[in-house]
Parts: C-alpha cells; sequence; structure tokens
C-alpha cells in the first residue's frame, strides 16, 4: 500500500489550499491506510488553536482537523524550525497533537512516504 504525505506550506485562511488540503486527506483516509501530514512554513499556523476566522468572513474548518481519528488518521508532524522562524512556542497546544521535528529529521520522515502532495 502507497504511503501518502500531505505537505501542508501555507497560512490558514489566506488562502483555500489549507481548507482544500484537509478535504483532500479525508477523501485520502478512505481509499489509504497509511497517511502522514506535514505541516512546515506557514502551514505551521493550521494547527494553532483559538483562531477566529469569522473575523475575516472566513470559513472555520480548523475543526475539522478534529475528525481525522475518525478517519485512523494519526501521524502529524510539524517543523520546529519553521515554529521558531514565526515565534511560535514548540510546546504550545495545538489542534492535533503533532511531533515536533527539526527540519533534518522532518525530510526524513517524509522520504519514508511513497507521495507527497503539496498544499
Amino acid at each position: 500500500m502507497n504511503r501518502v504525505a500531505f505537505l501542508f506550506t501555507q497560512s490558514p485562511h489566506g488562502s483555500s489550499a489549507g481548507r482544500e488540503g484537509l478535504d483532500a486527506v479525508l477523501a485520502t483516509g478512505a481509499l489509504s491506510e497509511e497517511i502522514g501530514l506535514f505541516f512546515i512554513g506557514d502551514g505551521v499556523l493550521q494547527l494553532n488553536r483559538d483562531q477566529q476566522p469569522d473575523q475575516i468572513l472566513a470559513r472555520n474548518y480548523i475543526a475539522t482537523f478534529g475528525v481525522l481519528e475518525l478517519y485512523d488518521i494519526d501521524q502529524f508532524f510539524i517543523c520546529a524550525d519553521s515554529l521558531r522562524a514565526r515565534g511560535q512556542s514548540l510546546t504550545a497546544e495545538r489542534v492535533l497533537k503533532a511531533e515536533v521535528l527539526d527540519a533534518a529529521a522532518l525530510r526524513e520522515k517524509l522520504a519514508t512516504y511513497h507521495r507527497v502532495i503539496r498544499f
């Protein structure tokens, strides 16, 4: 079975990429058993708690990350270097319990997947 990685690289509400990526993860979850979500660059902001997208008239899709468990998707990785670059805490509570890895370890983990889909 192919291992599929989803790479989230964009901030949550500046474009539809995050929402579309999450929709693709859920659709793929019905077909594949080995899915990993990777958050790098501005994508690390996807997992921040207490977002208020209604303030900018955007749809709140962040809560949908909570249903990933129902699809047996539980491999989540977040780039420590990206967090630091954006002034984010490495230990903050997030909407997913993602494993925080430095860039080198994240690249190694990503290399174990057969397909990488970027959003």
